[in-house]
């Protein structure tokens, strides 16, 4: 180490040639805002030079152009991507992501530790620094049937992991504020280390109780004054833009030069066809700027609020000594990536090439039986019926009720009230549970959308206007191993095959993408009228989310954690 210390100081003090060095361009000073004139010299992973003058053994002319910090998305679910770790990496690192902390909650769910060790031994190999968060409620609630149970001492041995960050997002906070004994016993182990949080609605001495445990960090805030609650009371705010969440725009009123310090940007859920069409990171950053935000308040949540907040103290700003992750871009209003820098390594598809593959798990995850048209029936009775209400572009659900209309001895769907059936079937092999329900929002006419990805549990998620296609895409998706389904009038006409714990394809990220863009179109031929149809219907089996939830146990009052009938 002594003599690559050697090599840095040379470097830096100009007695020896860089590296690297960046010519001609201007750089982000995240400390002053100013936008710099200056050459930017690297050695090794780092930077060694910034305000003067570099000689290099490699010099890019980047004239005109503006170097940025590498961008931190500080949560995401990579498996949401519906892509490996290696063609995320392939994915977003060219856009300027160049560090990604991500709670493998989603396969852990499915396959355990041998999921969490998937994505340990990708993050190894892929050229972004890919961390981990360990998941840390598995199941996540009592209230499904998931396909594994991580307590905390199949946590622990992967606690030292140099990948490993801390615990993942805590989402039982019910649990927390009345002190349940597994809820304690993940938390006492992870006292003095990094524990994320996940408390959507939470305010007052709850929150308050939620935050005294070591939680400092939250994602779910949809709202600037449950966001500034937090922030008055030591939260540091995570920003989410996914594909179906997305509360940038109401939160847009707290990214400001003042409170940027205790802000940072996240995704949670994204695929591969909004990232292609919108962008990641880079996206939130250009929206941001156009509405009106300071571009030095949204660019240090995207970097140095970022890193300090999950304790990576070594990259964030464009200076000596730091983590040469870095952003070559045309504008700080267009954020569009020309060169990306990961450690000092130009990023290029030859840099990609390098990696070593890693073996996919969980290619024999859907074990549920094959259900028939009749399973889905829902017997007719007097009053209201609940029916979750669906928010575009939200996760959280409404809790409503109506008289719905009887068919014979059955409850029958209401087109004109855009409500249908939804049902969740329990895939793991488990005890077989199957349970239905109706939802409100999705805007079908006809047909059925079915899913093995169905948060958190990942159950087969199905919702439709008739038994008969309902039952065909669920049973299809046991056909595929796992995936997205779309039927009408008795024939797919849509499907993609996510073998790996049915949640995540073993196709490149172009044949994904190209594949989502068919799969939408199939499910709009239905009367679907929400932009994410199939991320939005992942969500309806998520019993941490406020308000009505359904599981493979049936219905889910969030608000009372407890199923209902």
């Amino acid at each position: 180490m002594s003599e690559m210390l050697e090599r840095i100081i040379d470097q830096g003090v100009g007695r020896a040639p860089a590296d690297v060095v960046l010519k001609g361009g201007r750089f982000f000073d995240l400390v002053t805002g100013e936008l710099v004139a200056s050459d930017i010299a690297i050695c090794g992973d780092r930077i060694v030079g910034t305000y003067g003058d570099y000689q290099g053994r490699e010099e890019i002319d980047i004239t005109g152009r503006i170097v940025v910090p590498g961008f931190i998305d500080t949560h995401l679910h990579i498996e949401s991507s519906l892509v490996t770790p290696h063609e995320f990496d392939r994915c977003v690192l060219p856009l300027g992501i160049t560090t990604a902390i991500c709670d493998p909650h989603e396969i852990a769910n499915v396959l355990g530790t041998e999921g969490i060790q998937f994505f340990l031994d990708s993050a190894v190999e892929t050229i972004m620094d890919i961390r981990v968060q360990l998941s840390s409620c598995v199941p996540a609630t009592h209230l499904e049937t998931a396909g594994a149970d991580l307590p905390i001492e199949r946590l622990v041995p992967f606690r030292h992991h140099p990948k490993v960050i801390g615990l993942a997002e805590f989402m039982n906070f019910p649990g927390v504020v009345h002190k349940d004994p597994v809820c304690l016993a993940k938390l006492d182990a992870f006292q003095g280390g990094h524990i994320d949080g996940h408390a959507p609605l939470l305010s007052g001495r709850d929150l308050n109780g939620y935050l005294a445990t070591g939680i400092r960090t939250d994602h779910e805030c949809t709202s600037a004054e449950e966001a500034l609650e937090k922030i008055r009371k030591g939260m540091h705010i995570l920003v989410r833009e996914g594909s179906v969440s997305k509360d940038l725009n109401a939160l847009m009123p707290i990214i400001t030069e003042r409170l940027s310090p205790y802000l940072a940007l996240c995704t949670d859920d994204r695929n591969p066809l909004d990232i292609a069409e919108q962008g990641h990171l880079d996206h939130m950053i250009r929206t941001a700027i156009a509405a009106g935000v300071e571009p030095l308040a949204i660019y240090r949540a995207a970097s140095i609020s970022a890193a300090r907040a999950f304790g990576l103290m070594d990259r964030g700003l464009v200076a000596p000594g730091w983590r040469a992750d870095l952003v070559v871009i045309d504008s700080l209003e267009n954020c569009k990536a020309e060169i990306v820098f990961s450690a000092g390594r130009r990023v290029t598809d030859a840099l990609f090439a390098t990696r070593k593959p890693v073996e996919p798990v969980g290619l024999d995850s859907v074990k549920a039986g094959e259900v028939k048209a009749a399973d889905f029936a829902v017997p007719y009775a007097e009053g209201q019926t609940s029916v979750i209400g669906v928010l575009p572009g939200k996760i959280i659900t409404e809790h409503r009720r109506f008289h719905l209309p009887a068919e014979g001895n059955q409850t029958g769907v209401d087109l004109g009230r855009d409500i249908i059936k939804v049902a969740v079937i329990e895939r793991h092999g488990v005890n077989g549970n199957h349970a239905n329900g109706f939802v409100q929002g999705f805007g079908l006419k006809k047909g059925a959308i079915a899913s093995t990805v169905g948060h958190d549990s990942h159950n087969i998620c199905v919702v439709g206007v008739n038994e008969e296609d309902m039952a065909l895409a669920a049973n299809r998706l046991g056909e595929i191993k796992g995936g997205f389904v779309v039927v009408e009038d008795g024939r797919v006409t849509g499907e993609i095959a996510l073998p790996i714990a049915g949640l995540m394809s073993l196709e490149r990220y172009e044949r994904v993408r190209d594949i989502l863009h068919h799969l939408r179109h199939a499910a709009f031929a239905l009367g679907a009228t929400l932009e994410e149809p199939f991320l939005q219907l992942a969500f309806l089996p998520l019993p941490v989310i406020p308000h009505l939830k359904i599981s493979d146990r049936g219905l889910v009052d969030v608000d009372k954690f407890a199923l209902i009938g």
